[in-house]
């Protein structure tokens, strides 16, 4: 069961750092309203839009680079303690 959770919560960090990067974006800047002025508000939105796009996929891209350093490293530990206890059984349990 705790692997299954610990894939589990590996999986999750592209998502998280996605939301993470969408709204941190959103929250950080102004309305657009404000910055340019009711004529080209709207413009100024769908261009907000588009930036909260890129920092959404940015986080992606950046969850899944952590997601596959974190999974390698995980592999690697526990491929060595599955070779340590190999190594142990064929030597009669001496080091």
């Amino acid at each position: 069961m705790k692997l299954q959770l610990r894939h589990f919560f590996i999986a999750l960090l592209p998502l998280i750092f996605a939301l993470a990067g969408s709204w941190g974006f959103a929250f950080s800047v102004d309305h657009c309203g404000r910055l340019v002025g009711p004529i080209f508000a709207p413009k100024c939105h769908w261009i907000q839009l588009e930036y909260q796009l890129k920092f959404q996929t940015a986080g992606t891209l950046l969850g899944c680079l952590l997601a596959a350093v974190l999974g390698a490293a995980l592999e690697r530990r526990s491929r060595r303690k599955t070779a340590a206890q190999a190594v142990n059984v064929n030597s009669g349990g001496q080091p």
